[in-house]
């Protein structure tokens, strides 16, 4: 009986994956890594729903039922999994559990490059070509703060030391 009641707590926790959606045209990759196969392109706006989390990627699963990994950064969640007003404790555990998270913002960080990666690194230029198509240029992004009615603002350095 125990064991059964435990279960029926538990059962909601199993299988939940978060919905979530694309703010960038990417690509699905059948693994975590920049150099994986790619499953298929996903366009901005896509709705997937993040099913894990490995570094600085996310297995997702996309409309359609096609897995793959997505870069953590291109994902925007529909939940802030922050408690409503009245939500009992017990509702509170559950949206920590279907959405990873309290409330409370967290930063997350991917790991760096330790000196044998560096010692060992060669460059690779389809991946710099690549890179530099998503540069923008000063009168695109002018005109893109021009949009948000953003203002330049010159700010003072600070002083080192004192």
């Amino acid at each position: 009986m125990r064991r059964l009641a435990a279960l029926l707590l538990l059962a909601p926790l199993l299988g939940f994956a978060e919905p979530a959606t694309l703010i960038r045209d990417t690509e699905l990759r059948a693994a975590p890594a920049t150099d994986a196969p790619v499953v298929a392109p996903l366009g901005v706006n896509a709705k997937v729903d993040a099913l894990e989390r490995k570094g600085g990627w996310t297995r997702v699963r996309a409309e359609g039922g096609t897995e793959g990994w997505v870069r953590m950064l291109v994902l925007r969640y529909a939940g802030t999994g922050e408690a409503k007003q009245g939500d009992s404790g017990i509702v509170q555990i559950l949206n920590v559990a279907r959405t990873g998270t309290s409330g409370t913002q967290v930063a997350t960080g991917v790991r760096g490059l330790d000196a044998e990666q560096l010692a060992n690194a060669k460059p690779n230029a389809a991946q710099l070509q690549k890179l530099q198509g998503y540069a923008a240029s000063g009168d695109a992004a002018t005109g893109f703060a021009a949009s948000g009615k953003l203002e330049a603002r010159k700010i003072d350095y600070p002083k080192v030391g004192g």
